[in-house]
């Protein structure tokens, strides 16, 4: 139930707003109120408080004492009330916001494409995805889950693993058909090599592994998988495809694997990262849920397991 002492709302509007601008044309246009229901509303309030707010001149308005004091007031009140309904309103878009972090190659070739079916699933949420490979940093509060390509250590966090892989050689059908079929890894020693930087499975270690000469590394060398991928898909040569990244690309024909069964454990893997003791929050949960379900049908589909 309202205050009787406190006047109404509407009446405090048109006061500010009457007192701001001395005019209470110019008061009603900004209200989008006509001049009388402005006044209305001023005349109402002067009622309420027992004083006169504005002195009526010939052609213009002045605040009282009374009414400047009172304006002062009613500004700082207004403000403090805009203040914290702003607040408010922004800590909802908060809590509706799930902000997800994930590395460049896995965003590329993985997640964007399966984006929608987590919207989808959880429609309350506003999901944001954020591409980077700079460590995670949980500490800034902008990030609610991060997918991670690593060893599964991350300061201050826990991980939970969700995808290993292996690497094997791709190519597109074009460069293949130009060199001749490839049908043994020996072929490979007169290939262009697309390189991986910072990978550990090299091709010097596939080339031990097949107990073929490594020959001399010619070729490009990229920093992301997916750039890698991407000059295969080009043809520019033959890359030691990551599993997880290549499998829509195969699918799809637009690479060939030369040697399935010609293949390298890596050891880094695909990790959900999350702050730590947050393994019960609604957004950890939410996600952890949904990229169960999708890498349960990715692994199936593609012969992963």
């Amino acid at each position: 139930m309202a205050d009787p002492q406190l006047p109404p709302l509407q009446t405090l509007r048109a006061f500010e707003a009457t007192a701001r601008r001395l005019s209470m044309t110019l008061a009603a246009e900004e209200l989008h109120l006509t001049h009388g229901a402005v006044s209305r509303q001023v005349k109402a309030l002067e009622d309420h408080l027992g004083v006169q707010l504005f002195r009526r001149l010939t052609r213009k308005i002045e605040l009282t004492d009374a009414g400047g004091s009172f304006f002062s007031t009613v500004t700082r009140l207004l403000s403090e009330l805009a203040r914290e309904a702003d607040g408010i309103r922004r800590r909802n878009e908060t809590d509706a916001r799930l902000v997800v972090s994930s590395g460049v190659s896995f965003a590329t070739k993985w997640l964007t494409a399966r984006l929608h079916r987590l919207m989808a699933r959880y429609p309350d949420f506003d999901v944001q995805l954020e591409v980077t490979d700079a460590p995670v940093d949980f500490t800034t509060g902008k990030i609610d889950v991060a997918l991670r390509y690593g060893a599964g250590q991350y300061p201050a966090a826990t991980a939970e693993r969700i995808m290993n892989e292996t690497v094997s050689p791709v190519c597109s059908p074009a460069y293949r058909e130009r060199m001749g079929g490839l049908s043994a890894p020996r072929d490979l020693t007169t290939c262009q090599l697309i390189h991986e930087i910072g990978m550990t499975t090299t091709w010097e270690r596939w080339f031990a592994t097949m107990d073929v000469p490594c020959p001399k590394m010619r070729g490009a060398g990229f920093s992301h998988g997916s750039m890698s991928i991407e000059a295969a898909i080009r043809g520019e040569g033959v890359a030691l495809g990551r599993s997880v990244l290549v499998a829509e690309d195969l699918s799809a024909g637009r690479l060939v694997a030369l040697f399935p069964r010609a293949k390298m454990d890596v050891e880094w893997g695909y990790d959900l990262v999350y702050r730590m003791g947050n393994q019960d929050h609604p957004k950890v949960r939410a996600l952890r849920n949904w990229i169960a379900d999708e890498v349960r049908e990715f692994t199936a589909a593609n012969f992963l397991d």
